[in-house]
């Protein structure tokens, strides 16, 4: 099944990679979204556990190594054509997470990779507001359990 004009949604996973008052975020460099920023993540392969999937998409992505610390969004991401028709339907599941190793480099689909202040997110050139309302909000609560 081919990800633009799917049959049924792709199930996808997102990786808010904090570490104190920063979240990484990758310039994506293919459709959908193609140059806007975005956390890692990317589709689910048959037979990986989500978890597993949110690791390789980190590391295919970003080349880093993380530690899961909880799922915190379930989402849709829905995208039309200019004639009404559904051209990508994501149904995506994030986890926050601290990097614990590997090399920042940006690699498959991202094109370019920055670490920039949760607190001012809003500042962020092409990216949805959703996306950043998600990150500070699953960042917040988090931080709320400590």
């Amino acid at each position: 099944m081919g990800r633009e004009f799917p049959i049924r949604p792709i199930v996808g996973v997102g990786a808010i990679i904090i570490k104190e008052d920063e979240v990484l975020l990758i310039k994506r460099g293919t459709a959908p979204s193609i140059g806007n920023w975005s956390i890692p993540g990317g589709g689910v392969e048959l037979g990986e556990s989500l978890e597993d999937a949110c690791h390789r998409e980190v590391q295919e992505e970003t080349g880093l190594e993380i530690q899961i610390i909880e799922q915190c969004a379930v989402l849709d991401r829905i995208i039309k054509d200019s004639i009404n028709r559904v051209q990508f339907h994501y149904v995506l599941i994030d986890y926050l997470c601290f990097p614990v190793g590997g090399n920042l480099q940006a690699g498959t689909d991202a094109s370019e990779l920055q670490w920039h202040n949760i607190h001012s997110l809003e500042s962020v050139k092409k990216m949805t507001q959703k996306t950043g309302e998600i990150i500070y909000k699953s960042i917040m609560k988090y931080r709320g359990k400590l």
